[in-house]
């Protein structure tokens, strides 16, 4: 459940994951609603300073000269974020499971790499989400830390701030491909670097 901020959730389902697993004073950056137009400068941040990232795309922004090479390259994560971001929890069975499969199709087809890893738009989901993303073995995504960026639009230093203020171990951070989240990634980098965490992602799931 979500904190009364909205900043800090929690679940006890083990089916969804919420931070990075025996990962010792570590978080994980993971970037929503790509790939946009900010991804080639999130990238140019990422290699700036040497961290590693997770985006969780919607397929259907997924052109192939979108950068998404570099991305693999570079030593990142790409994951699903459904098609076209629709709140799962309104469609059925059959409805998330179509989604899921065309999302996770496309991914394969344009990258060559089948996504293991799963976040549904919104953060909303149900058991039908759970169970639909389960047979096309992949894992659920969510996130411990929620920087708030798409609220923060002109308030970069309250991103930082929500995230650092924050911080624990193994922790999942949830930003996304835009403009303030830009402005504030590289001193969120620093700020973080600064407590003592190092940056992972998600260790892929055993076959």
């Amino acid at each position: 459940m979500a904190g009364c901020d909205g900043i800090v959730y929690d679940s006890h389902n083990p089916a969804v994951v919420t931070a990075a697993p025996d990962s010792g004073k570590a978080v994980v950056l993971t970037f929503d609603d790509g790939p946009g137009k900010y991804l080639t400068e999130i990238l140019d941040i990422l290699k700036q300073e040497d961290v590693p990232a997770m985006f969780f795309w919607q397929s259907r922004l997924l052109y192939p000269d979108r950068p998404w090479k570099r991305v693999l390259e570079e030593g990142h994560l790409i994951g699903s974020h459904s098609v076209r971001h629709p709140d799962m929890t309104r469609l059925s069975y059959s409805e998330q499971l179509a989604e899921l499969q065309r999302s996770s199709d496309r991914l394969t087809e344009v990258t060559g790499i089948r996504p293991v890893y799963f976040r549904p738009p919104f953060g909303q989901f149900n058991d039908s989400t759970l169970h639909a993303a389960a047979s096309l073995e992949l894992r659920t995504v969510m996130w411990r830390i929620a920087s708030l960026d798409w609220e923060l639009k002109n308030r970069p230093d309250d991103i930082i701030k929500n995230v650092t203020e924050n911080l624990e171990d193994g922790a999942i951070i949830l930003l996304h491909e835009l403009a303030q989240t830009v402005q504030a990634l590289p001193g969120l980098i620093r700020e973080i670097k600064r407590k003592g965490y190092r940056f992972v992602l998600l260790p892929s799931p055993p076959s």
